[in-house]
């Protein structure tokens, strides 16, 4: 392999992107536009959820629950309804996502110490907000009936302790508050390498096929193999660049913790970009389109990165069929390693499954990409 010819190569390559808007868009542009949609509207998390109240009391003790709801940050109390038919017209007509209805005697009951319900309506349309509605509400009156029950225990002199022998001391490691963002950002940056390598390298060989180049470009003395490291080379130093901005947006804007080791990070990140690139490349062999090359990669890369990766979907909650398929799905391991980087401070010795897995997909799409490129015109 000369290098000269490469460089050369490279050179011509970067000439194009400059000046190609499209490219220029997908290098720049799209990874910010991408990571930002993808950081504010990806979330599974639930806030200011809209809460009719039906109280059929109206007493202290009532009102001291309604103000639990009001002063939670995942609540909205949008109205206290009059009646039960107000209630159900409100949820029917989705002015909220949740009921909730105080009986009549729930003082009286709280008084004589007896069992008293709380009941909750949901909107179930949505069974993931509803679910986590069920949880945030739960935890409101939770709250509410252990102070209760620490008032009734100290009325009646008796200890609250003897009544609960055990308890559980929850602590939450890698992700502490739970939070979406932290789990869903990191794998955006692989969703972003997927979309913006396979893009930019599936229109490297097509390009010169519409633009009537590949005749010069075959009888020039550059080898296949000078060809496919010339043009994909200015495209792996994009990428890089571009999950710095992702990697750096990840942490300064949206507060994603980034506690594990450069050198992992970009180790990781080489090897998938890699594999996307000779993707697209065979791609691009494969079809003189433009047009046509851009929707195949998008086919091949985005979709299992985005559905079978563990992504946005926790993979261990697939049915087993769809697990056993995720192993062949060369962007899983990346997520996965992003997600150990970032959150659980992982390094290259922390990730040696992730990095042979991905070392394996490398080396078998390299061999395929410097094979699939002749310099004939058939």
């Amino acid at each position: 392999m000369n290098l000269r010819r490469t460089a050369a190569i490279g050179r011509k390559e970067l000439i194009q992107i400059r000046r190609d808007p499209r490219s220029l868009l997908i290098a720049v542009v799209l990874p910010l536009i991408q990571i930002l949609l993808l950081g504010y509207g990806a979330r599974l998390d639930a806030d200011h959820i809209p809460v009719y109240i039906l109280d059929q009391e109206g007493s202290q003790n009532s009102q001291a629950l309604l103000k639990g709801f009001q002063a939670s940050p995942y609540f909205d109390v949008v109205k206290v309804a009059r009646n039960y038919p107000e209630l159900v017209r409100a949820i029917d007509a989705d002015r909220c996502k949740l009921g909730i209805v105080i009986p009549w005697d729930f003082s009286e009951r709280l008084g004589d110490g007896r069992p008293v319900s709380v009941q909750a309506l949901l909107d179930g349309t949505d069974n993931n907000s509803a679910q986590l509605a069920e949880g945030y509400a739960t935890a409101v009156v939770d709250s509410y009936a252990n102070r209760i029950q620490l008032d009734w225990f100290s009325r009646h002199g008796l200890s609250q302790q003897a009544t609960v022998p055990v308890s559980v001391d929850y602590r939450t490691w890698f992700n502490e508050d739970l939070e979406s963002k932290n789990f869903i950002i990191p794998g955006t940056v692989a969703l972003v390498m997927a979309l913006m390598g396979a893009l930019l390298s599936s229109l490297t060989i097509a390009r010169e096929w519409e633009r009537g180049t590949m005749e010069q470009l075959i009888a020039s003395p550059v080898t296949p193999l000078e060809i496919m490291i010339g043009k994909l080379a200015p495209y792996l130093i994009i990428g890089l660049l571009d999950a710095i901005s992702c990697a750096a947006f990840a942490v300064g804007w949206f507060g994603v913790p980034f506690r594990g080791g450069l050198g992992a990070f970009f180790f990781t990140t080489t090897l998938f970009l890699i594999v996307i690139l000779g993707i697209g490349y065979m791609i691009s062999v494969a079809t003189r389109s433009q047009l046509g090359a851009s929707q195949y990669a998008l086919l091949v890369t985005l979709m299992p990165t985005a559905m079978l990766s563990g992504f946005a979907f926790p993979i261990d909650q697939m049915p087993v069929a769809i697990r056993v398929v995720s192993y062949v799905v060369y962007s899983r391991y990346y997520v996965s390693a992003l997600k150990r980087i970032f959150l659980g401070g992982a390094g290259i010795n922390d990730l040696i499954p992730e990095i042979i897995a991905m070392a394996i997909y490398a080396a078998v799409i390299a061999f395929f990409a410097t094979r699939a490129f002749r310099k004939q015109i058939e």
